[in-house]
């Protein structure tokens, strides 16, 4: 039995699956991207600049991710929850989601958002277990999800200056 497996939450169990489920779609980009662009229109100064570096950030790791996912072509797991995740997008290699929370989390941290980066910190892998608990990504998917949202944070932290010179409009 795959490890995979053993994380796997059985339909049965329906309350952990609320649970699991309420996670799980927490990190759904469009999501995100609809509370950070309140938080850009409502706020000015660091708030709003950090609102759109997250924007940015998260349309650039959904890009790449899409992109790897279909050069990959690595199919989910087998399983009915995520219907919408398994019929707009039936790659499961590397998972967007664990990608998403760990960049997220990691840029907090490189930018000292307290508490944000504490709170970030505990919801990313919470984020990233629930997708294997209901069965739409295997273990390796989050592993290297969170490979690949270190290097993005880090990237990203990077290039700040450069963002910040191209798209002075939006910061």
């Amino acid at each position: 039995m795959h490890l995979s497996e053993k994380v796997f939450l059985p339909e049965a169990r329906i309350f952990p699956r609320k649970i699991a489920s309420f996670f799980a779609h927490s990190g759904d980009s469009w999501f995100l991207l609809a509370g950070l662009f309140i938080l850009w229109i409502l706020y000015k100064g660091l708030t709003h600049k950090y609102a759109a570096l997250f924007a940015g950030a998260i349309i650039i790791q959904a890009s790449l991710v899409i992109a790897i996912k279909f050069l990959i072509k690595r199919s989910r797991p087998e399983g009915n929850w995520g219907s919408v995740y398994r019929n707009t997008d039936p790659n499961s290699f590397p998972s967007g989601h664990a990608v998403r929370a760990v960049m997220l989390a990691g840029m907090a941290w490189g930018l000292n958002i307290y508490p944000l980066n504490w709170i970030l910190t505990i919801w990313a892998p919470l984020v990233s277990i629930a997708r294997v608990m209901l069965g739409v990504h295997f273990l390796i998917d989050i592993i290297v999800g969170w490979l690949l949202g270190i290097a993005l944070a880090v990237s990203i932290l990077l290039l700040q200056p450069v963002f910040y010179r191209i798209f002075p409009f939006i910061f």
